[in-house]
């Protein structure tokens, strides 16, 4: 490019140069701005910068000056700042169901909104090792697939896959596709799960968004009725232990006072509770009653027990015995 061309571009190389140079804590000086911008083939003088500077200010770039010998620039970012992208960059690394090559695709991208000094601080403060990573990108387009149905008000119709006792993914339902009628999507225990009604058992039923091969927009319409129009995620999501199935029941738990925190972040703080003379506590919820349920009991190792109702705790003393005549 001739020499005038690059002049037209001065404004425009600053405002890059500041962007991904400097941050809160690291500037750029004046003679290191008319440095670069000669590396760049564009010669320019102190006053010129300045008028620059006050024609970013003007558009609405927020230009600081760091007091230090000499004084250094800095543009103040509007995105994301150091301790969000760290906490982006940590979902990201720490997602199983995303592949190790898109994870660090998104990584990148995501670094490339820090300023070069905060790219080196990602890098030092991110680590998260001994996860188990997809080895398929198939959720992605699921996803956006399976919006799209709920969009078009469609159902969807796929295959489904788990593992045998061979590790190897063996088709479900004989084989053929599942058409089902999508209702929600969520993110839950490191995964995504669809959740559908079925016409054929006139229930709610729910799979894993990474284990569906083929999936693709049915033909057929959405079913439509008040099962699905009041469906409502949020009351299943403090019920359910692992996205399992299970009957809501109402429990009353014996908590210790030790674990009053773990059920505060199992049900939320607005549970009815009735405080206990040792300092500990009774609270009433709903649960789905399922394996997983006890399974969670049972690992608060006695600070959390079953108070209530009777049959309820029988049916978990039940399964204890049954999981110890198994041994």
């Amino acid at each position: 490019m001739a020499a005038n061309g690059k002049q037209k571009l001065k404004l425009l190389y600053l405002y890059q140069m500041l962007d991904e140079q400097t941050d809160a804590e690291h500037g750029l000086s004046m003679a290191q701005i008319l440095q670069k911008l000669e590396e760049q083939g564009i010669s320019a003088e102190r006053k010129g910068i300045y008028k620059d500077l006050g024609v970013l200010r003007e558009f609405g770039c927020t230009i600081d000056t760091i007091q230090h010998m000499p004084v250094e620039y800095t543009m103040r970012k509007t995105g994301l700042d150091l301790a969000e992208l760290t906490l982006l960059v940590d979902a990201v690394q720490s997602s199983r169901f995303l592949t190790q090559r898109t994870a660090s695709r998104l990584v990148k991208k995501l670094s490339a909104l820090a300023s070069v000094h905060e790219r080196e601080a990602l890098k030092r403060r991110v680590h998260v090792d001994g996860r188990v990573k997809s080895q398929s990108d198939s959720v992605f387009y699921n996803v956006d697939t399976i919006h799209e149905a709920m969009r078009l008000k469609r159902k969807v119709a796929f295959l489904y896959f788990k593992y045998d006792n061979s590790m190897k993914p063996q088709a479900q339902h004989e084989g053929k596709l599942y058409v089902q009628t999508p209702v929600h999507v969520v993110f839950a225990n490191g995964n995504y799960y669809l959740i559908c009604w079925s016409d054929n058992h006139e229930d709610f039923v729910r799979f894993r968004v990474d284990r569906m091969r083929l999936l693709q927009v049915s033909d057929e319409k959405a079913t439509r009725n008040q099962q699905i129009a009041n469906y409502a995620f949020e009351d299943f999501a403090y019920q359910a232990f692992g996205m399992y199935e299970g009957k809501p029941v109402s429990a009353k738990l014996r908590v210790a006072p030790d674990a009053m925190d773990i059920v505060a972040d199992r049900f939320g703080t607005d549970v009815p509770v009735r405080p206990r003379k040792d300092g500990g506590a009774e609270v009433s919820v709903t649960v789905r009653k399922s394996a997983q349920f006890f399974g969670w009991v049972a690992g608060m190792n006695g600070a959390v027990t079953i108070a209530g109702p009777k049959r309820l705790a029988e049916e978990y003393r039940a399964w204890l015995q049954g999981l110890a005549e198994q041994a």
